[in-house]
Formats: C-alpha cells, structure tokens, sequence
C-alpha cells in the first residue's frame, strides 16, 4: 500500500475516458489499497484510478470511516431519478476549490467487485452524488464540466490563484 501522487488540473489525463478492467488479480487490489491511501491523504471521500494517471475504471469512495470503504469496478449508472439535488463537489485533483453541482438524488449503478462479480444497488444522497461525480471522472468529464460557464471559470481561477501563492511560499 502506497500514497501515489495525484494529478492536478488541468493534466489531460483527467479528461481521457478509462478502459474497462477485464483483469481481477493482486494488481488491481494493490491497486485499490493505494487509491484508498491516496484518498485519506488528500484528503477525500472519494477517487479514481485516473486520479493517479491509470485510465482504469476503478473507483474508492468512503463517505465516513463509520459507513466503510466502497470499491467499485467498472461501475455504469443504470438509472437517475427525476429529483434533482444541489451539494458541493471538488476533487482531490483541484484541492481547496468547490462549487455547488446540480444532479439527480439517486442512481442505480451497475458495477463489479475486486473479485470481477457483478452486483446492481440503488444510491441515495451523498453516496449517489460521489457515484454520479467519480463515474463522471471515469467518463473523462472532469466535475467543473457540469458547472456554468462562470463559475467553472470562477472555480479554475481561484485554483490558478492558490497555485500561485503556493509555489510562491
């Protein structure tokens, strides 16, 4: 188990549409460990293997230490509801930035297990939302994608900032 580096915005790498695992082996459970390192350094509660530079549809999400740590392998949606939810999104590849993203308040997802068996479950709030947003990120939609032309470059602009006070301590 590793603490990998992340990508930061904008890489090209975030907007490349991961392959689909067809190989259940060690690699990719070493592989899982190493996401959910990465993540709990970031911090975060959720991340993808392209996060790290490997377009792989790999995906650890874990909303508290309480619910458990969540691995999801090539994970689709299947369905959305009509209901429509706003909560504040960022990612650990434009750490200290975050907007309000508007998207449906339950999922079904279609996604496999380390072991490659295929399991189908329903999603509602925060856990759909991290789903909706890291199956994007999978998708290569990076989240400021679904915000409004302002604020995405609102958002793009304070990260540009704190870059730059950064690299200047």
């Amino acid at each position: 188990m590793a603490i990998r580096p992340i990508l930061r915005f904008p890489d090209p790498l975030l907007s490349r549409e991961a392959k689909t695992v067809d190989h259940f082996d060690d690699a990719l459970r070493a592989l899982a460990d190493d996401l959910l390192d990465t993540m709990r350094a970031a911090p975060g509660i959720g991340i993808t293997a392209p996060h790290v530079g490997i377009l792989q549809r790999l995906t650890v999400i874990e909303l508290d230490r309480e619910s458990g740590v969540r691995i999801f392998v090539n994970p689709e949606i299947v369905s959305r509801s009509n209901d429509m939810v706003k909560h504040a999104e960022g990612s650990v590849s434009m750490p200290g930035i975050s907007e309000d993203v508007e998207r449906p308040g339950a999922v079904r997802v279609r996604y496999q297990t380390l072991d490659g068996t295929i399991v189908e479950e329903d999603a509602d709030g925060l856990m759909a939302i991290c789903l909706q947003h890291e199956i994007d990120q999978l998708d290569g939609i990076f989240w400021t994608q679904r915000l409004s032309r302002l604020k995405r470059e609102r958002a793009v602009k304070r990260f540009e900032k704190a870059v730059r006070e950064l690299a200047r301590n």
